[in-house]
């Protein structure tokens, strides 16, 4: 199967499938260049001789966590890719009882619920869903942050810096009302239009038929209900 998209992922206008989630490599040495957590984000991932895309995350002397889409010197590291979190159709997880993020960035998700108009709970579920609450998350297509946005959809949607969780979620929920807009309030279309593209859904007149798509939409469902009650 070839790389596929998470919505969001991509230019507003495109459509597309989406991708599976990456797992963490195993710690190792290797080496060179260094971006601050506390100042830059995670530069754009580089292939290796399996071609996938990777970003070296690791720690630096002064004990500040640094990214690099190289190698790092004599430093231990941890390869990180991260595809969209709940799209995967055989995935073990269990969604109904695994542990919830019912506080992370509770002011900011609030005020972009406010400003958008929005459920914070379906916020919430959608970052759980795209990122697993990982500021850092990259996709291996580039997507970015808690909200999983491409460049060109961060730069639409009025996003400078989607590694920073007042943009990103902003941005991400920005998103989100405008497809339930465009699906007259349906949170299966608009979640689905957020996964695989509004004009998939469009065309299918529905949910698409990508078995990621579908698992993606059930799993939000299930997110959204259980912090709707996250007691």
């Amino acid at each position: 199967m070839g790389v596929t998209h998470c919505y969001a992922q991509l230019s507003i206008e495109d459509g597309g499938k989406p991708h599976y989630k990456a797992s963490y490599s195993k710690e190792g040495i290797l080496g060179n260049s260094t971006l601050s957590a506390s100042t830059s984000s995670p530069p754009p991932p580089s292939k290796d001789a399996d071609n996938q895309l990777k970003v070296y995350q690791y720690k630096q002397e002064n004990g500040v966590m640094a990214f690099s889409d190289h190698a790092p010197g004599a430093a231990q590291y941890q390869v990180l890719l991260y595809d969209c979190y709940a799209c995967q159709p055989d995935s073990n997880l269990d969604w109904k009882k695994m542990p919830l993020f019912p506080r992370d960035y509770d002011e900011l998700i609030n005020h972009a619920a406010n400003n958008h108009d929005l459920e914070p709970a379906l916020i919430r579920a959608v970052i759980h869903a795209e990122s697993a609450f990982n500021v850092f998350a990259l996709s291996r297509t580039g997507a970015m942050g808690l909200m999983q946005l491409m460049p060109e959809t961060a730069k639409e949607l009025g996003v400078k810096n989607a590694f920073k969780p007042e943009q990103n979620i902003d941005g991400g929920a920005k998103y989100l009302a405008q497809m339930l807009q465009r699906f007259d309030g349906d949170i299966d279309l608009a979640c689905a239009a957020y996964n695989a593209g509004p004009t998939n859904v469009t065309q299918y007149k529905g949910i698409p038929p990508y078995p990621e798509t579908q698992a993606y939409v059930k799993r939000v469902k299930i997110l959204l209900e259980r912090y709707r009650k996250p007691g």
